[in-house]
Order: structure tokens, then sequence, then C-alpha cells
């Protein structure tokens, strides 16, 4: 290979690694939560359409310090969240978040910035099946939220449920047809066993597989179905594609190499950057998969900086109390929020 194909070569594996790593030229993978004292952005209070389970303050937890934690990327500095300035980018057009609960708790982060920049504005929320409309009437702004754990379709049969992990069900793609953002996220139910697993078969190709499998194996092959549609039916002139990224869990201490302290019940500070001992396994399938795709698709990479937020969850204080622990969600006012300064980031420098 001569020089300049070796520099071909390198232009274009730094291209791809910008579009999954970084946002405006800024790599916002790695870098250190600071303490800010203007930090919250909102108070959860001001927000009555935030989820028992997200409001920590609400349900007594007693330090305040995990509100007060900013995210400063190595090399760059990201912007302040403008409400109001997004309402005015995104007049009269739709965002929309397609994913689990992990979805939900940055929909209501957004919803939650954004009310409070226009704190009277007049908003209305509907909630229809597995949908949520978050409407701003006088922007004509829609920030939606539509409950889909696994992307791929599940489909209740007389042998059981069967996860078909190359099925997009018509009614999926209609929705998502037409949205100008799109944020998309799967991975939290794709780890569920025994009585919470959402399926009974596997079903690709119009064959069962099987009971189970490699659930990476199967996590990749329904992302890669996901990664055909978009590459098929999204026009990058008229919508805009994200992927949330994979949020982490804090149930096991090992992973941050304190096993004596278990879980992310009691912790009260993030750990100290710029990285997480190691790289999240089904970020790793995520990054895989974006790299293939001939459509453009921005990766909000929430991954390395939640994973250093191991006292950022409800733990105690949320939907389950004392009776368990949720070290998987995250409190509002939270890290969500800085998902949300990615996805504005990017918004407000395209």
């Amino acid at each position: 290979m001569d020089g300049f194909a070796v520099l071909v070569v390198l232009v274009v594996v730094s291209v791809v690694q910008q579009q999954v790593h970084g946002i405006g030229g800024c790599d916002v993978s790695r870098g250190n939560w600071v303490h800010d004292d203007s930090y919250p952005l909102y108070e959860a209070s001001s927000c009555p359409f935030i989820e028992k389970e997200f409001d920590c303050v609400k349900n007594g937890r007693p330090d305040k310090d995990y509100l007060k934690y900013r995210w400063q990327p190595l090399g760059c500095n990201l912007p302040r969240f403008n409400g109001i300035d997004l309402l005015r980018r995104l007049r009269g057009k739709s965002i929309m978040f397609i994913g689990d609960s992990l979805s939900l708790n940055q929909w209501q982060s957004l919803a939650c910035l954004l009310h409070t920049a226009v704190p009277t504005a007049k908003y209305t929320l509907v909630r229809s099946g597995g949908l949520s409309a978050f409407t701003f009437p006088e922007y004509n702004v829609k920030v939606l939220f539509s409950r889909n754990a696994f992307l791929v379709d599940i489909v209740s049969t007389s042998a059981g449920r069967v996860l078909k992990l190359d099925s997009i069900s018509l009614e999926n793609q209609k929705l998502w047809t037409g949205v100008d953002v799109m944020i998309f996220n799967t991975w939290h139910w794709w780890l569920h066993t025994g009585r919470k697993q959402a399926w009974d078969l596997i079903e690709e190709g119009g064959k069962i597989i099987g009971k189970d499998m490699d659930r990476l194996v199967a996590y990749e092959k329904a992302l890669n179905t996901w990664a055909t549609w978009v590459d098929t039916h999204v026009d990058p002139a008229k919508t805009k594609v994200f992927f949330q990224g994979v949020s982490p869990d804090h149930s096991n201490s090992s992973d941050w190499g304190d096993p004596k302290t278990g879980s992310c019940n009691g912790q009260t500070e993030p750990l100290p950057g710029p990285s997480y001992p190691h790289v999240h396994p089904a970020e790793k399938v995520v990054e895989k998969v974006l790299r293939t795709m001939s459509k453009p698709v921005q990766l909000l990479d929430v991954t390395n900086l939640s994973q250093l937020r191991k006292d950022g969850h409800p733990s105690f204080y949320g939907l389950g109390g004392h009776r368990a622990s949720d070290c998987s969600h995250w409190c509002l006012a939270g890290v969500p929020d800085t998902w949300n300064i990615l996805l504005y980031a990017d918004l407000a420098g395209s």
C-alpha cells in the first residue's frame, strides 16, 4: 500500500471514528465530571410530569451532590443547554425517542429541560398505548416517546412469545416515518432472564432457531435489522437519526474495581475520568453496526460518561424503595440531562 492509499484509509477511519464518538469536532466520550454550582439545570419539583421512579429528591434521597456535576470532555467544551434556542430550531417539527425505559428517562429529561426554559408556555401531555406526546403548541413542537424495548418484533403465537430478529412491524415502520429527529435505543431488556425475559422462542429467517442464544449475538442481529431499515427508508435530508448508546447499570461494584461496595446503593460521587476501567461489550456491538451503515447515524456517546456516574441512580429512592434497589435508571435531574446536552450540541451545530 503506497503513502497516498494509507493517507486515504486514515482519513476514512478518522471520519468514521468522528461520526461515532464526536459531536462538532469534539470527542465527548472521554472527560471528567466536575462540580458546578450552577447545576442542576432544573428542579424536578418544577416538572409535575416526571415519573415517580426518577424523582429521587421527592422520594427522600438525602444527599444532593449528585445533582451538581457537569460533564467536561477532555479537549473541548459543550454548550450549555438552551431550551428556547432548541424549541426555535425544532419549530414545526417532531422529535421521537424510541426504546425502553432508558429512553423514557431521556424523554422526560428533555421535556423538563424545555418546560423549564419556557415555564409559562402551554403544553399538552397525551399518553396512548405505548406512545407519549409532549407538545408545545406555541412552537408547534412535538417531543415523543415510543416504548419499544427491542426495536425488532415480539409476536405472540400459540407456541409462545417469539422474538423475530429480522422483523420490524409495519406499524412501527409507519410510526417512525416522517419524524424529523429520531433517537433509538435498545439494550436493557436483552439481559433479562427468567420471569423478566420477554420471549419464549427466537426466530430468524422465518425459522425458530431456539429458546435462547448468545445475547450479544442476538443483539447484533437485531441492530443490523434496524440498520437496514434506516439505510433503506430514511432520507438524511429530511430526518436526523441518533442512537442513544448503551446506558450502563451499576449493580456490581466489582465492575469498577470496588468489590466490597456491592452496587450503586449509598454511592454519592462519580468515579474519576477520563475513562471507565473497561469498554461496555454492547457498546462495541453498537459501534460495529453503525460503522457498516450507509446513512449517517450519530451516536450519542453516553456510555463512558454514564459508567463514571455510579452515584446517579435512584437506588433505594426509586419506584421500589428499599424493597428493590434501582441501579439501572437515573435520577432526574441528573445524568440524562447530559445526554440531552449532547443531543442539543449536535442539533445546534448541524
